[in-house]
């Protein structure tokens, strides 16, 4: 079942048994969201233990993604059956009492001017602010009416909040997935690359580093692209709520310009939301929802991740098997390029993993073994997208499921090694269990020589299956 591009599936009440979980494990999942906004301590700790139950990669579990809620803003509090219609005026508060519809109280409107525009559960209510009242309140004109609902989300495009980072509920729900072993953290609302600070604190006081994953949903972060790509350890496009900040016909160009950035730093990079949404109600996707698959593979991304589709969906099996089956047929394709140009090296890693691609190239090896212990000679070699498979030889387990959600790189969990000279024994070793070449077929080694120590890579080794 192994793909180049990964495949992420969101936990949730459609699929939040072991029996539909395996399934989708079966059929090409390799790492689960668990998103934290929902539920409380005690239902998430059970998702956890769920998902470590499902076997995925030598006894091995999935990797497991704890989705921070962020600073989103929300509907707190409103009149019963609330609707807004086209002309009406109302009132918005951060303080409750204050206006028709209450907001979180976290936000600040020092900001907003008259003339503003404020959205509703993704942009499909809007509204126009017409007079600044006090800090507190904003009264308001309808542009485009509907139902008001508790809980939806509410967007203030093109204008700088004052809100933190991390809320008091994404602290404690950061401290629970450290706790529970979580593979990676996805921050939600990254606006700058000094968000992660706070994230890397609470890390270094559990003493707990764990990969971090900012999601680009607010348009602050677009202007700090560069920054946040280097200091996060991953990123993900976020389009539902990117979409109601930026116009919509700008997405598809952002999510180039962010998967061209991401893929040149090295870091891996996760397309979200709408990706088979149809298929929330239906057993078939939409040709739209196909050629929005293919075109993220064409691009070059890491991973798709569904989310509501499998977490609240009908057909949560049946949306893994269509995007696994978008997934081989787009890669099998004469049209897809997996060797990008370069760009210009200085670092010994760096041009020793493009000469490993390279020499596999020329030579036409099919194998790639990467031994690692924090996965970055991995990530470095899937950076130049090569023809060959990738194999990362790992002795820890939380790194096989790192890699997960890495181009390519299919991880093994082997023994420690501490020796050079033993590598190409237990490489060879490994070839024999795989049984991916035959005896006489060359392969290529990379890692770092002295080993353990991160981003040292400095060895390469061209062997002979034996």
């Amino acid at each position: 079942m192994n793909t180049n591009t990964k495949i992420i599936a969101t936990v949730g009440p459609s699929c939040d048994n072991a029996e539909t979980l395996q399934s989708m494990v079966d059929n090409g999942v390799g790492t689960f969201r668990i998103n934290m906004s929902h539920g409380d301590a005690k239902s998430k700790k059970r998702l956890f233990d769920l998902v470590k139950s499902i076997h995925s990669n030598e006894g091995n579990h999935p990797a497991i993604i704890a989705d921070l809620c962020g600073p989103k803003i929300r509907i707190t509090d409103i009149p019963d059956d609330y609707h807004l219609k086209e002309g009406s005026s109302s009132i918005i508060s951060n303080k409750k009492g204050l206006g028709e519809i209450c907001v979180t109280d976290s936000i600040s409107f020092s900001n907003i001017t008259v003339g503003s525009k404020i959205l509703i559960n993704d942009g499909k209510i809007q509204l126009e602010v017409k007079k600044i009242i006090s800090e507190h309140s904003l009264e308001c004109e309808t542009i485009i009416g509907g139902e008001v609902l508790i809980g939806k989300g509410v967007n203030f495009p093109g204008i700088t909040l004052a809100v933190p980072a991390l809320t008091d509920q994404d602290k404690e729900d950061l401290k629970l997935a450290l706790e529970q072993e979580a593979d990676w953290i996805a921050l939600s609302f990254v606006r700058n690359a000094t968000d992660i600070i706070q994230v890397h604190k609470i890390m270094d006081n559990n003493k707990s580093r764990l990969p971090v994953m900012a999601k680009i949903e607010k348009w602050e972060a677009l202007e700090d692209l560069q920054n946040i790509t280097e200091a996060f350890d991953g990123i993900m496009v976020a389009r539902g709520d990117l979409g109601v900040e930026i116009p919509s016909g700008t997405v598809p160009a952002a999510q180039k310009e962010i998967i061209d950035l991401a893929h040149s730093i090295g870091k891996p990079v996760v397309i979200a939301t709408q990706l088979l949404e149809s298929m929330i109600e239906n057993h078939t996707p939409t040709r739209a929802e196909v050629s929005d698959i293919a075109n993220a593979i064409f691009d070059g991304v890491d991973c798709l991740m569904v989310t509501g589709e499998t977490a609240m969906g009908k057909y949560p099996i049946e949306v893994i098997e269509t995007m696994y089956q978008v997934i081989t047929e787009t890669e099998g394709s004469k049209n897809i390029s997996k060797n990008p140009l370069p760009e210009i090296i200085t670092k010994t890693a760096d041009a020793i993993s493009h000469a490993v691609c390279q020499i596999a190239e020329d030579l036409e090896i099919q194998i790639i073994m990467t031994m690692t212990h924090s996965g970055s000679t991995a990530r470095m070699i899937s950076r130049y997208r090569p023809n060959s498979a990738i194999f990362a030889l790992t002795p820890f387990n939380h790194i096989v499921r790192q890699l997960q959600l890495v181009w390519g790189v299919q991880s093994i969990k082997v023994d420690n090694y501490d020796n050079v000279e033993k590598i190409p024994e237990l490489c060879n070793s490994i070839l024999k269990k795989l049984n991916t070449i035959n005896i006489g077929d060359q392969f290529v080694i990379t890692g770092g020589v002295p080993m353990g120590i991160a981003g040292t890579t400095n060895y390469l080794s061209i062997q002979v299956h034996e």
